[in-house]
């Protein structure tokens, strides 16, 4: 079973993970952060893996440490639950709508943190959530899972559409690049020979 579990404990937060990436898309969230929650809601099932967050962060200076914490906390789960990566598929695409918006994100399970962040949000809030923190949030899980990512946006006028299609096309990348590929015969998919 690819599962793991990781945790951060800081003077700022202090996180949970819990990770199966073969799961059947059941959360259990706790953030705080209601939107965050809700956008981790939409990873989980369109990823097809169980996701279990708690988090308890300095939320009275503002949510940027507990975002930011949870998605390296993420990442470093994603990554044990990796192992090895021998026969996966290593590279995952999705493009997902929503009403008018529409959002490709594109991964390489490389070994290699890097992220192209593409997306200029139609305002700076939605409801209580500040969008800037959608990057924080995606740069920690990119550092940490050790994760080639490219997130656009291709239209949208609605942030909230925007957001959505970026983290349901996420789930959808991850799910695509971590399954293992039966045709694979169990080989490092790496010309290289390493991830």
């Amino acid at each position: 079973m690819r599962k793991a579990q990781a945790t951060r404990n800081t003077l700022e937060t202090k996180i949970g993970v819990k990770l199966n990436l073969d799961g059947s898309g059941r959360t259990k969230l706790s953030t705080g952060v209601a939107f965050l929650d809700h956008m981790l809601d939409q990873v989980a099932r369109h990823g097809m893996l169980d996701l279990e967050i708690s988090a308890k962060g300095d939320l009275q200076i503002d949510a940027h440490h507990t975002v930011e914490d949870i998605g390296i906390t993420f990442g470093q789960a994603f990554l044990k639950a990796l192992g090895v990566k021998k026969g996966i598929r290593r590279y995952g695409h999705a493009y997902v709508p929503l009403d008018e918006a529409l959002s490709r994100v594109v991964v390489d399970l490389s070994g290699r943190p890097g992220l192209e962040f593409n997306l200029k949000f139609t305002r700076a809030r939605i409801g209580e959530f500040d969008v800037d923190l959608v990057h924080e949030f995606f740069q920690g899980f990119v550092n940490h899972a050790l994760v080639t990512l490219h997130i656009d946006n291709l239209r949208g006028k609605n942030a909230h559409h925007q957001c959505e299609t970026v983290f349901k096309a996420f789930g959808r990348a991850l799910r695509m690049a971590s399954e293992i590929d039966p045709r694979s015969s169990g080989r490092l998919p790496s010309t290289k020979g390493s991830l």
